[in-house]
């Protein structure tokens, strides 16, 4: 009988993005959904703050950070603005020293738009990006009462918090 000890970890990531102007044709992407309702938001990339935010958690427990060099060669040198393939990268410095993410915790804060009706396609959207139980997702969504720019709709932000784990030996 062999006996396995687990190593579990949790990691913090963050982003935020202004909107572009309210006349602008960029789409809204968060989770990797487009969200009717609102102008995109500003970034080289499609500005996803969800994506950002966990590739930020990732890169967290991993050590790799992927948003700034590894992205800005992707988008700006390759034409690649989707911010699942930045995922997908963060997600392969897990791999390499496999790590296995169990849980994620998303918090977004926006007056704009309405995120609730939206919140089911994010989150099976999420989990099947990192292959999770969507019960593994958490998501909620506030306006933070108008206290800051994001609440008083200027843009986004999201922080997220996610666990992994992996055997020890």
């Amino acid at each position: 009988m062999s006996i396995t000890n687990t190593i579990s970890i949790s990691a913090i990531g963050q982003d935020s993005h202004r909107f572009e102007p309210d006349d602008s044709q960029k789409p809204l992407v968060l989770g990797g959904v487009a969200i009717p309702g609102a102008p995109g938001l500003a970034g080289n990339s499609d500005a996803d703050v969800i994506l950002h935010a966990i590739t930020n958690a990732v890169s967290g427990v991993s050590g790799v950070n992927v948003l700034g060099k590894i992205s800005d060669d992707l988008c700006l040198n390759r034409g690649i603005t989707d911010s699942r393939v930045y995922l997908e990268k963060a997600l392969e410095t897990l791999l390499a020293d496999k790590w296995k993410l169990t849980h994620v915790s998303i918090s977004v804060e926006a007056k704009r738009p309405h995120l609730s009706a939206f919140i089911p396609a994010i989150k099976c959207s999420i989990a099947e990006l990192l292959s999770i139980p969507e019960n593994s997702v958490g998501l909620t969504a506030t306006t933070g009462e108008g206290l800051t720019a994001f609440g008083r709709g200027e843009g986004m932000q999201a922080f997220v918090i996610v666990s992994a784990r992996k055997d020890a030996f």
